[in-house]
């Protein structure tokens, strides 16, 4: 019985305060959700493609004659220009070779000053009677001869002048040339497969990037390119391997006009500007390439986006009528802090960006408009605390 007693008491107390609990609950304000009013507007799509890093002109450094280093005469790391000299080869038998040669010339030139004086006078001989035409026709083809000769010597000492002038090598090309692999005293051929050095250009590089097929189509579809084969001015913008963006915007430059059969891409190479030397050859980076413009659609801050249990992008949104509604978003790429969406937002929707763990689809809501100068305000007040944390 005391216990049936106790029973009927705890459910006549629970009648009693169940009309005044549910009052209170009616009674208490809505909560506050802090939202982002959206409106289409006009962007433009891109694409971060990785690549590596290439100077734009790159020379080896190669001896085109036999012999002896005998000086080096540049600092490895060092600016070198066109025609500076960079090693210097033994020339002492190329000296004498190219005396050989000027001998020669005039060995040459003499006989044919003999060979024109024997022509001449046979000839005029030959007109008198006194000899043969066909010792004056003689005559002539030893002189013809000895001019032939005399061609082959000058040949011969312009050969030896230009070996010797290649004694010492020079810089074909502008730009930071390399390490030393040879220093005063190594042999070096003409034939030698491994370089002396190398010299790159180093302001403008290349950055050569891969893209898929698939994507290069859509883009073109899109009107990011008339044609993607040519050169053309589209603007683009490097991040480094580090995070950190770099300072100069490039540009497409060339499009290699083959789709590799293995992989499915295509190689984009773009220009960039490197006065500071701070792209170097082979280094990694991403680039981020414009690949169309498109129209009406919505920038969602990233924080008021959130995923369902299959991964489908949705989020909370505020209706005219202060009520919460779910909407599910297609989502087409991610653009700094925001995502842009071209279906599942109106224009004017106030998209909750804090508070929706307070919130449910269907709950009535008060708004509070998030201005992004106080959101700046806020996040540098919050990295100067943390910074005066760290200090003490």
């Amino acid at each position: 019985m005391t216990f049936v007693f106790r029973a009927a008491l705890v459910a006549a107390l629970a009648c009693a305060a169940g009309p005044n609990a549910l009052s209170a609950q009616e009674s208490a304000p809505p909560p506050t959700v802090t939202v982002v009013t959206l409106q289409p507007q006009d962007v433009t799509l891109t694409s971060t493609l990785p690549g590596r890093v290439h100077a734009s002109a790159e020379a080896e450094v190669r001896p085109q004659v036999n012999g002896i280093i005998t000086e080096r005469l540049f600092e490895e790391g060092a600016e070198v220009s066109t025609g500076d000299v960079l090693y210097r080869i033994d020339p002492d038998s190329y000296d004498a070779a190219l005396a050989s040669a000027e001998a020669s010339v005039a060995q040459a030139e003499a006989q044919l000053r003999a060979a024109e004086r024997d022509s001449e006078r046979l000839q005029t001989l030959s007109e008198r009677g006194v000899s043969s035409s066909a010792n004056a026709d003689d005559a002539l083809a030893a002189r013809d001869a000895a001019a032939a000769a005399l061609e082959v010597a000058r040949a011969s000492r312009r050969t030896a002048e230009i070996e010797l002038a290649r004694t010492e090598i020079t810089a074909r090309l502008s730009g930071r040339i390399g390490f030393s692999d040879v220093d005063a005293g190594a042999l070096v051929t003409a034939s030698q497969s491994t370089p002396l050095s190398v010299i790159r250009t180093l302001d403008p590089v290349h950055v050569d990037v891969t893209q898929s097929a698939a994507d290069l189509l859509a883009w073109r579809q899109r009107g990011g390119s008339e044609n993607v084969t040519t050169p053309n001015d589209l603007e683009v913008r490097l991040t480094l391997a580090d995070g950190s963006s770099y300072d100069h915007t490039g540009r497409l430059s060339a499009a290699e006009p083959h789709v590799d059969e293995q992989t499915g891409v295509v190689v984009l190479r773009m220009t960039f500007p490197n006065p500071e030397h701070l792209l170097l050859p082979g280094m990694y980076v991403q680039v981020e390439m414009p690949t169309g413009n498109i129209g009406n659609v919505f920038l969602a801050p990233q924080e008021g986006v959130t995923r369902d249990r299959r991964g489908n992008p949705m989020a909370l949104v505020v209706n005219g009528e202060g009520v919460v509604e779910e909407r599910q978003l297609t989502v087409l790429q991610d653009m700094n802090d925001d995502w842009v969406v071209s279906e599942g937002l109106e224009p004017g929707d106030q998209l909750i960006v804090a508070g929706i763990q307070k919130v449910q689809p269907g709950a009535t809501v008060n708004v509070e408009e998030r201005e992004p100068q106080e959101s700046a305000e806020a996040s540098a007040t919050d990295s100067e605390t943390d910074i005066a944390s760290a200090g003490e």
